[in-house]
């Protein structure tokens, strides 16, 4: 059975954020697309809802938070990301509600995008295999926050006492790897710059073991998405009109 056409998002955007719950989220298959737009001259800041300090078995947490913290800030310097945001939450067990809403939403209306990008939050992964609860939880706040954001009367402590406004002005929320995919992005100029950008987050793909190399599987994935948007690398993501 062959798989539709995939259209190209929109790029009349200037101001993105991207909030994802750990270092890498946005390396293991995005981050190509993020350099084509910092190419481009658009703004894209990154919020990291925990620092990934439990995602390394052989490192305690308290070393490894420091230490993926340092690769993602280098992760993003490669694709020319200067703003990197941690919330420094408990990695692998974030749980959806009003505590993360409040956290994204009060990111949203610092940062005031145009795009919102965040974890796939379905059940499985674009390739197959079960999603990660750290994620979903995350997926689904920043959707809300979306909404909450631009609601003065929606933790309203923020705009009264913290000084920022509400922010309805997020056209489009993406999802980068959903298995309902219905956009994709031409990477195909900046595939290199998105391989060395996961590569920075060496103890973390060091710990993962094994001989899998996860970065020949991206590339595998692009060209697949690619062949879907009639260009030689792709990344494909799920739009959502808030």
């Amino acid at each position: 059975m062959s798989t539709p056409p995939l259209p190209h998002v929109t790029e009349d955007w200037d101001r993105a954020l991207a909030v994802v719950a750990h270092p890498d989220d946005m390396e293991f298959g995005f981050a190509a697309a993020v350099a084509r737009w910092t190419c481009q001259g658009k703004q894209i800041t990154y919020c990291m809802v925990t620092s990934g300090e439990a995602g390394i078995d052989g490192i305690e947490p308290g070393e490894a938070g420091p230490l993926r913290e340092a690769e993602q800030v280098e992760a993003c310097r490669i694709v020319g990301v200067a703003d990197v945001v941690f919330l420094r939450e408990g990695d692998g067990v974030l749980e959806y509600g009003l505590h993360l809403r409040r956290r994204i939403a009060h990111q949203i209306r610092r940062h005031r995008p145009q795009i919102v990008i965040t974890n796939n939050f379905r059940e499985s992964w674009m390739g197959g295999g079960l999603n990660q609860a750290d994620h979903i939880a995350t997926g689904q706040a920043t959707l809300d926050a979306v909404r909450d954001a631009g609601n003065r009367w929606v933790f309203p402590d923020q705009v009264s006492e913290g000084g920022l406004q509400p922010w309805d002005g997020v056209r489009q929320v993406w999802l980068p790897g959903s298995p309902q995919e219905n956009h994709g992005v031409d990477v195909s100029g900046t595939m290199d710059d998105g391989d060395a950008s996961l590569r920075a987050h060496r103890a973390y793909l060091e710990g993962l073991g094994g001989d899998f190399d996860f970065p020949a599987m991206i590339q595998q994935n692009a060209r697949a998405t690619g062949e879907r948007m009639g260009v030689a690398f792709g990344a494909g993501l799920e739009v959502l009109e808030p």
